[in-house]
């Protein structure tokens, strides 16, 4: 099993910027898809960027594409989501998940860390 923490949240401004990191452990990482994914209350969690073992971006969702930068450094076990002209619909927990190459399925994930963007 692979266990992710995330960090780096916090209350920011509209427009302003924040980056958020999630610290995996184990000695799979670099073989591992990784993915950020994000919740409001209320609302289904919805998929926001991924990138895949070798540091290949995968794709973002079009509501923060060209805002919003997801990278890694396996050398640390971490990955990254740069997130710039933050806006209040971007108000939602934050949360990391990994999956094997290969597999369909997400099957770790982080606790989330909360971010809140005021107006």
């Amino acid at each position: 099993q692979v266990q992710l923490v995330e960090s780096g949240g916090g209350l920011v401004q509209a427009g302003g910027s924040l980056r958020l990191s999630c610290a995996a452990s184990g000695r799979t990482f670099s073989s591992i898809n990784m993915g950020w994914f994000r919740q409001a209350p209320g609302k289904e969690r919805e998929f926001v960027a991924a990138i895949n073992w070798s540091g290949g971006v995968i794709g973002y969702t079009d509501s923060v594409r060209g805002r919003f930068t997801i990278s890694r450094d396996n050398a640390k076990n971490t990955v990254y989501l740069e997130m710039n002209s933050l806006k209040p619909e971007d108000t939602a927990v934050y949360y990391c998940a990994g999956r094997l190459s290969g597999y369909t399925n997400y099957a770790y994930w982080g606790q989330g860390t909360q971010v809140t963007v005021s107006s």
